[in-house]
């Protein structure tokens, strides 16, 4: 192998995440009441903070959470459709906390129930979201249980579609904020989670007014969701989301002691992010690298190394010139050669310290030479 000096790439289109693990930082910057609470950079995972991130505990209507997963990718995948007509059982109707005041035995419109979950955490809509998807909330709530484990989220247990008290049912910060990065790769939920207020009808001329639970959403520039919950047992607990300059974070309070306090925390959680951080484009995939490979028995002599995938990653604002690649080659390879085969390594490293690889790979098709070709090449060696 031989290896290149390192080339310092600055690019300014986005490319594929990277996910790391370890926090950034160790705990927050400042202090805060919140017993658990987590600080992630939604399209790379990166966490910038946390707190007590493993610990289980009940996260009230942050539950439906996981119910607006479903319900979103039903959506996305036809099983179910804005217009459907949906029927609300007795059970929907009287389900206790926050509600949409839905009539038993009237229809609504599927998108009406979707609204009103997502506003203002309503817990009639949501189980008449379930029943409908499902058949029954508890058929739902077997899904939810089985998404959970397919996203990795070992630390999480459902027993309703809504968030209202049940033993055995559990989440914590880290797998919140995986939810969360699941959530916000639909589109559709933001139309709905950036609605400050609105309202339903009902039939007989009946309307309920619906507010966002998320005051973040009105007061805090760049909000645009997710969900808020309380209860007695879990209380006052956030998921908030806010995207500024093409970086989304996402900040987790949970269990705060007053209902202000998880908005006033997760607002610093997010300004103490945007204002230290910045997404840095690595490389984007197919960039060269401005180096070339031998190739034997090819058409062609040599072959451009390009970045077989993207890489941005999250760093401090002003650390850019930190960031540097080392690529790592053969001298030769043999053809045929397909465009986008590994051919080496590249390694990312911050301040001189390995943080990430991605393959180098073949930048074009080098295919065998062709008979006249050939036969020039061995006249060529007859001469010499």
């Amino acid at each position: 192998m031989k290896r290149a000096g390192c080339l310092l790439l600055i690019l300014l289109l986005l490319c594929a995440p990277v996910a790391l693990s370890a926090p950034i930082e160790e705990g927050a910057p400042f202090s805060m009441e919140t017993p658990a609470y987590l600080l992630m950079e939604a399209s790379t995972g990166q966490v910038i903070f946390e707190r007590n991130a493993d610990e289980r505990r009940p996260v009230a209507s942050i539950t439906k959470m996981m119910t607006l997963l479903l319900l979103l990718e039903g959506l996305q995948e036809g099983t179910i459709s804005l217009s459907d007509q949906v029927t609300i059982s007795r059970e929907a109707a009287g389900m206790g906390g926050s509600q949409a005041l839905l009539d038993a035995g009237s229809q609504y419109r599927l998108e009406e129930l979707l609204k009103s979950t997502i506003v203002s955490s309503a817990n009639d809509a949501s189980v008449a979201l379930a029943e409908h998807t499902a058949g029954s909330e508890q058929n739902f709530v077997e899904r939810m249980n089985k998404r959970a484990a397919e996203l990795g989220l070992s630390n999480t247990a459902y027993q309703n579609c809504t968030g209202l008290p049940a033993a055995g049912q559990y989440t914590t910060a880290r797998d919140v904020a995986t939810l969360s990065r699941e959530v916000a790769k639909h589109p559709r939920f933001f139309g709905y989670s950036r609605i400050w207020m609105d309202t339903i009808a009902h039939k007989g001329g009946r309307v309920t007014e619906l507010t966002n639970t998320n005051r973040l959403v009105r007061f805090f520039d760049g909000c645009d969701g997710f969900k808020t919950g309380s209860t007695d047992e879990a209380r006052y607990c956030i998921s908030a989301t806010a995207e500024k300059d093409g970086m989304r974070l996402i900040a987790i309070v949970l269990g705060t002691p007053a209902s202000q306090t998880r908005f006033n925390e997760a607002r610093k959680m997010l300004e103490h992010g945007f204002s230290t951080y910045r997404l840095f484009s690595v490389c984007a995939k197919g960039d060269l690298l401005g180096m070339q490979v031998g190739v034997t028995h090819g058409g062609v002599d040599t072959v451009d190394a390009a970045a077989g995938e993207g890489m941005v990653m999250l760093i401090r604002r002003g650390d850019e010139a930190g960031i540097s690649l080392e690529v790592a080659l053969p001298e030769s390879i043999q053809a045929p050669v397909a465009r986008g085969t590994a051919i080496g390594e590249v390694r990312v490293l911050q301040n001189g310290e390995l943080v990430g690889t991605i393959p180098a790979v073949a930048g074009t098709d080098v295919g065998l030479p062709g008979y006249i070709e050939a036969l020039l090449r061995i006249l060529r060696g007859w001469k010499q």
